[in-house]
């Protein structure tokens, strides 16, 4: 048996498991999921990880929360940049694979099987039909496309759409831009459309018109965890209005999405939204997706299916390793 090691590296937290690249059916084995503040590089955690499980891959495929191109690795929301080359040779191995996070759940979707997404609205056929676009809050906004089908073969685009810049609709939205830009100097998708953005969002809706910044003004934020919670409980409303407008942004984040990609499936991912998912059937997160103009019914046929399955970056990065076998 061939043994790979995987990774799935995003700014909180960093995910390791084995696989065997050679079987019929990709399983992750030893998973664990370590606390990426805990360690001084990507290095560190990985030699800890591999002490920990006893074993020694000469392949790994690592998914990562930034851009890929070249052989210098900067994460986007961690301080920990790498050589692929140098941590190739840090590691022993023969093969290693970099890909974005994003491209990695992109690279997992033809992989899913039922039991690992749950349809919000239109088909729920498998394999789902492309072009896809794979989008997801949580550390960041993660954002890739895949495009081709079960027949042909799929291909994955990485990109960096969580990085574009937010389209408010509405006074509160605009109130909330404005809170951010006063903060940021500038308001994108992904400020909003994460963990951290749910507690801002949280805190512009509590300040109103207040565009004030003091010096601490980021150790005010509520814990985004808790802020879920409290709107899920249903008793406080500030929390109820944050989630119930950050399901209505995403709603318009990812209409714009399917709309730029041409897609015919949209799949959500991350950390953040499976936690809510009968909050975001009852949101105006449908409203929002379909307000289109004169776009509206080419939308209305598109499917949207948020992904539950534990560790699809894993997954994906699995995918991603064998293809290249």
């Amino acid at each position: 048996m061939t043994t790979a090691l995987l990774a799935d590296i995003g700014g909180t937290n960093a995910r390791f498991a084995l696989t065997d690249p050679d079987a019929g059916t990709l399983v992750l084995r030893e998973q664990q999921s370590l606390p990426a503040a805990e360690f001084a590089s990507l290095q560190h955690a990985a030699e800890h990880y591999l002490a920990s499980v006893g074993v020694r891959p000469r392949q790994a495929s690592i998914a990562v929360a930034c851009p890929v191109s070249g052989d210098e690795v900067r994460l986007t929301n961690r301080a920990w940049a790498f050589s692929q080359v140098e941590l190739k040779r840090a590691l022993g191995l023969d093969q290693l694979k970099v890909i974005n996070d994003f491209g990695a759940v992109a690279h997992a979707v033809p992989a899913l099987g039922q039991a690992d997404r749950v349809l919000l609205h239109g088909s729920d056929e498998l394999p789902p039909r492309g072009p896809i676009t794979v989008l997801g809050p949580g550390t960041g906004l993660g954002v890739a496309l895949l495009v081709g089908d079960a027949q042909a073969g799929w291909r994955v685009v990485e990109t960096e759409g969580g990085h574009v810049s937010f389209a408010p609709q509405g006074e509160e939205e605009l109130a909330i831009s404005r809170w951010i830009s006063a903060r940021y100097g500038r308001c994108s998708n992904e400020r909003l459309l994460c963990g951290a953005g749910i507690a801002q969002i949280d805190a512009a809706l509590a300040a109103g018109d207040d565009l004030s910044v003091p010096p601490d003004w980021a150790k005010q934020l509520r814990d985004p965890a808790e802020i879920v919670a409290a709107a899920l409980d249903g008793h406080d409303l500030n929390a109820r209005r944050t989630l119930a407008r950050f399901c209505a942004v995403l709603g318009s984040v990812a209409g714009d999405a399917a709309l730029i990609h041409g897609a015919r499936t949209v799949m959500i991912a991350g950390g953040i939204v499976p936690r809510f998912v009968p909050f975001l059937k009852s949101s105006a997160f449908r409203e929002r997706f379909l307000a289109k103009g004169r776009f509206a019914a080419y939308l209305e046929s598109v499917s949207i299916q948020v992904v539950t399955h534990p560790q699809p970056g894993l997954l994906g990065a699995a995918v991603a390793l064998r293809e290249e076998q």
